[in-house]
């Protein structure tokens, strides 16, 4: 019996010896180490993802900034450190401007893994760092930076929060002229009439010209000629001709003989030949033959490059009728397509979010009438994607006054 008890002794102790051995303890010390340093550097990557995105006026969508409350916010200063609009009034900029995203608090047990994280992954960013008293310490850097006491009262910035600081510079507002009353002047074909210099002049206009059917534009003869590459091949004792625009292979000798006032024609289903109403007794009275788009990006006079598709799928082609010339203009149709705005157009409401158009340039929009009269803004925080884009003002509220939603949007 006592050797029976003994044998069970030896078992568990055993056991125990196995459980709690130093190469179990020490292996499962390195996997929590592991996992700690890969969650660090997922918030660290998560906020600069974030701060970059705020950089380049984009979204940046994951469920790590909900995760870890990171949150993105710019703040203006005046020469004396206090809050004011970001906004230049009355020709006059912000002294200060400034791009701060700010985490969740880390646990004080983990800053040295944090900046060494920082000072592996992030050597170049000096002022990303966890904030400590006023400062932001930032990975293999000797000095810190200091935050503007602004911009903690604002942030509501705690100690062990990991912060994100960039200074920049608001761009310039768009200078408007107003061009002097001078007599009209008439323009020849292919030139406009623009202000330039001091006084009015006729200047090339920047305007591609698509030819219909199997046609291309000769440059030299300023018309539309058949494409030969287009040519088809056609059977023995046929040969190809253009037909309204169309190459078409026909028989120059049919031997169908049709009464007056109509033509043979082959039919191509039955391969035969029909007689049908002769096209040239009509009157066909056909508008924009020869159809022009307006240049897309360049000044006035430049040299450009126009694709062959100039219309996105989020916008429409109008046509003058008289003058033949057509622009992509915003559809408004389309903010409910997902390749026009891939987000909830639902959730683009309320007083701090707004629909825009990405206009991509000033010249651009002015095809615009509805627009007409209207300021429109072209900074950073504005895509010029030639997209629907929702802006959201944050903690601000959308300008009624200077928006026009789905085509601009401003913040207060």
């Amino acid at each position: 019996m006592n050797i029976f008890i003994m044998i069970l002794v030896a078992i568990f102790m055993v056991g125990f010896y196995m459980i709690s051995s130093p190469s179990q303890r020490v292996t499962e010390q390195e996997t929590e180490y592991a996992i700690t340093r890969a969650d660090l550097r997922s918030v660290a990557e998560c906020a600069a993802a974030e701060h970059n995105a705020k950089i380049r006026g984009t979204t940046f969508t994951d469920v790590c900034t909900e995760q870890n409350n990171i949150k993105s916010e710019f703040i203006c200063l005046n020469s004396n450190l206090r809050k004011t609009n970001c906004e230049i009034v009355r020709n006059k900029k912000p002294d200060y401007s400034y791009l701060i995203t700010a985490t969740n608090k880390i646990d004080d047990s983990n800053y040295n893994d944090m900046l060494e994280i920082l000072e592996t992954y992030f050597p170049d960013t000096g002022t990303f760092g966890i904030f400590l008293d006023g400062k932001i310490m930032s990975g293999g850097q000797s000095h810190a930076r200091t935050v503007p006491d602004t911009i903690i009262k604002e942030m509501e910035l705690e100690n062990g929060q990991l912060v994100y600081l960039t200074q920049y510079e608001i761009p310039d507002t768009e200078t408007e002229f107003a061009a002097p009353v001078q007599s009209d002047i008439l323009c020849p074909t292919g030139t406009v009439k623009t202000y330039r210099f001091g006084r009015w002049q006729c200047i090339g206009y920047n305007t591609k010209t698509d030819c219909g059917g199997d046609m291309i534009w000769d440059s030299e003869l300023l018309e539309c000629v058949p494409d030969e590459t287009k040519k088809p091949l056609c059977a023995s004792q046929q040969t190809a001709v253009i037909v309204d625009n169309i190459w078409e292979c026909v028989n120059p000798f049919p031997e169908k003989v049709c009464p007056n006032n109509m033509v043979a024609k082959l039919n191509y289903t039955t391969l035969e030949w029909e007689c049908v109403a002769n096209p040239s007794d009509t009157d066909t009275v056909k508008k924009c033959d020869t159809i022009t788009q307006g240049a897309i990006y360049g000044a006035l006079g430049s040299t450009v490059r126009i694709p062959s598709s100039s219309c996105t799928d989020c916008e429409i082609m109008l046509t003058d009728p008289e003058t033949c010339v057509s622009v992509c203009v915003p559809d408004p149709s389309k903010v409910n397509s997902s390749k026009c705005y891939p987000g909830n157009p639902n959730e683009c409401t309320g007083t701090s979010r707004a629909f825009y158009f990405g206009f991509p340039s000033y010249s651009y929009a002015a095809n615009v009438s509805e627009i007409r009269g209207k300021r429109l803004v072209l900074d950073k925080s504005h895509s010029q994607n030639r997209r629907f884009n929702c802006l959201d003002c944050g903690d601000k509220e959308i300008d009624t006054e200077k928006s026009f939603p789905p085509y601009i949007a401003v913040c207060k």
